[in-house]
């Protein structure tokens, strides 16, 4: 017998509605009207079901800050430099205080997969790793964390960050972070991705780098994609391979972009885009006609680089907004990439769920068919193409087939002392 059905689930737009049966945490059968029998069943009623969401590139451990001390100047400059004086007072349950919030949060919005990035620099050390090494198993039954060794200071001009990235990933993080740009020249930018690649050929994990991070890459050491991609063909690592941010790709002409999209699909170099954070550290310095850079999606798109998005920080001197939904989030996203259409806003979607599977290196488990971990959202929509378009309930959230979170709302409309209650609708 199954653990669990969900009956008359919508997961295509142009097929009708399926039972999706759940064994032991995984998806054992999908078709219309199955004849099976479970402990459990949830009646979808033709609502929309999607694969769980998942953060590609979020920053726990510098969550919620904004309360504390917003940044002063609104530029990247300055948020680093608020963050680097308030982390000097972080501790481990202060870092896991906060980042709980999010996590609970998260999941409440449909996240199955978190890919956090802990700052590792002589600051902080290893408060934010050990902070969430802990919470990767407190959470572990309710939401997956990858954890990211990230030298946000850099590594040549914060010496005693490089003993402090072997001994993270000594200590079990996943992935090796960098921050190409944070380094003095253009020559210790490169020297930079070296070492991280070093490090990730040193304990066989994944890279994944906030790189070319400006307006334009007028400034080289924001002009890395190039090289990075060399690196990662020179150490056979496409596929495992993610650079964050790339708002200087937005700055370049035409041709100098389709050149270095093309060597970013050439090496398997992905690419993850972060526009709550890009668009408003953006065009500072801009007087007339601000710039608001944002990698170029559709032109991702166009040269099959693999694309996700991410909320990047919440509430803090990088990104005073957030509520760690990544519906919300694409749909910005859409709102500011001139993306539009049924085709688009169901590529976008995709961007948070099959594409960040690639990125987060799960896609062999992700997704809604047979085989797969049962991590599921039931969404108050009734067609795929219109999510984003709704922002609509997570009416229950699965974590490998158990509810770990569950939405119910009555809408109300009163006309002349009358009182009409609506169930949740696609459309409000």
């Amino acid at each position: 017998m199954a653990d669990l059905v969900l009956r008359d689930a919508r997961i295509a737009d142009d097929a009708e509605p399926v039972d999706i049966v759940i064994t032991d945490g995984v998806i054992t059968a999908i078709g219309h009207g199955l004849p099976v029998s479970a402990a459990d069943e949830i009646d979808c009623a033709a609502r929309v079901v999607i694969p769980g969401l998942i953060e590609s590139h979020l920053h726990l451990d510098k969550a919620l800050l904004d309360a504390e001390r917003p940044n002063p100047t609104g530029t990247l400059a300055g948020a680093i430099a608020v963050t680097a004086e308030l982390k000097s007072g972080f501790t481990v349950d202060s870092i896991r205080e906060r980042a709980r919030r999010v996590l609970d949060a998260a999941i409440a919005h449909g996240t199955t997969v978190i890919r956090a990035h802990p700052d590792v620099d002589p600051i902080v050390g290893l408060h934010g790793v050990r902070a969430l090494l802990e919470l990767r198993e407190e959470y572990r039954e309710r939401i997956d964390l990858q954890i990211v060794a990230f030298p946000q200071e850099g590594i040549l001009r914060a010496p005693g960050t490089l003993k402090l990235l072997r001994e993270s990933l000594l200590s079990g993080a996943d992935v090796i972070g960098g921050c190409a740009y944070n380094e003095a020249t253009v020559a210790d930018c490169r020297r930079h991705v070296d070492i991280v690649f070093d490090l990730a050929a040193e304990f066989a994990v994944p890279v994944d780098i906030h790189a070319d991070f400006a307006d334009d890459g007028t400034d080289p050491r924001f002009a890395m994609a190039d090289y990075i991609a060399e690196a990662t063909e020179r150490a056979g690592m496409g596929g495992r391979v993610t650079l964050g941010h790339m708002t200087s790709l937005a700055g370049r002409t035409p041709e100098q972009r389709s050149r270095t999209l093309a060597r970013l699909a050439d090496a398997g170099v992905a690419v993850v885009p972060l526009p709550a954070t890009d668009m408003h550290l953006g065009g500072r310095s801009d007087t007339t006609n601000v710039r608001r850079g944002i990698a170029p999606i559709r032109e991702l798109w166009q040269a099959g680089v693999t694309t996700a998005y991410s909320s990047n920080n919440i509430r803090n001197a990088f990104t005073p907004y957030g509520n760690a939904d990544l519906l919300d989030i694409g749909l910005f996203l859409a709102q500011t990439c001139h993306l539009s259409g049924p085709a688009d806003m169901l590529r976008v979607l995709d961007m948070a769920t099959g594409q960040a599977a690639r990125v987060t290196g799960i896609a062999d488990r992700h997704g809604i068919r047979v085989g797969a971990t049962a991590d599921l959202v039931v969404l108050s929509s009734h067609r795929v193409a219109d999510v984003l378009l709704d922002r609509p309930d997570r009416c229950y959230v699965l974590k490998a087939g158990r509810v770990v979170a569950r939405t119910t709302r009555i809408r109300e409309l009163a006309w002349d002392e009358t009182v009409v209650a609506h169930a949740a609708r696609s459309f409000p």
